[in-house]
């Protein structure tokens, strides 16, 4: 082999170790750049008091019956904007779940009728990932079919019912609604009855 070749290929040995090197220090230089967390730093109440905030919020938002229901209940129903919540034979409504698709349904004979995945991540890099605290997921989702349905539909990804809520655990739950409204029913005829009179 000549000197020539040999060189050559010297010329690329060195040049190959130099780029794995270079990138090996660009890789370095980023980790100590990069801020680290230390578990001395993790504040275990931060994702208490994160939702406690959000339930505030949740609360002073949307309607008391809303807010009693997601309370008691653990999600909110919400009637379609096309839909007219008087009669509730032929209305839409919305299960809004935390951290779960929204699940379309008919209020009158209960059927399923879709799921719509929406995520609102949390912008800010936290400890456990990016994700709102569940009421803050519950509002966000709540002001997304106040203010636009008809987008959040449109931009959503609709599935069937079934493929990430189960259709059993959605009618157990459409079941407990029922039986919170007329508890709640109940409890609001008792209060309106005048007292007998003392004879």
């Amino acid at each position: 082999m000549s000197t020539l070749a040999l060189s050559i290929v010297a010329l690329m040995a060195l040049a190959l170790v130099a780029y794995l090197v270079a990138s090996e220090l660009r890789t370095l230089s980023r980790r100590r750049r990069r801020p680290r967390r230390r578990a001395a730093r993790i504040d275990p109440g931060s994702e208490r008091r994160a939702e406690r905030r959000a339930r505030a919020l949740l609360k002073s938002i949307v309607n008391p019956e809303e807010w009693q229901m997601y309370r008691d209940l653990g999600f909110i129903r919400v009637f379609g904007h096309g839909s007219d919540n008087s009669s509730h034979s032929s209305a839409y409504g919305y299960l809004i779940y935390p951290h779960k698709p929204i699940v379309a349904y008919l209020p009158g004979s209960n059927s399923l009728l879709s799921e719509y995945c929406v995520e609102f991540p949390d912008p800010a890099d936290s400890l456990y990932g990016p994700k709102l605290p569940d009421s803050d997921d519950v509002l966000a989702k709540w002001m997304m079919i106040q203010a636009d349905e008809h987008r959040l539909i449109r931009d959503a990804n609709m599935h069937l019912p079934g493929r990430q809520v189960d259709p059993q655990q959605v009618r157990r739950d459409l079941w407990r609604l029922a039986e919170w409204e007329r508890t709640r029913a109940r409890a609001r005829d008792e209060h309106r009855q005048p007292a007998p009179e003392p004879a």
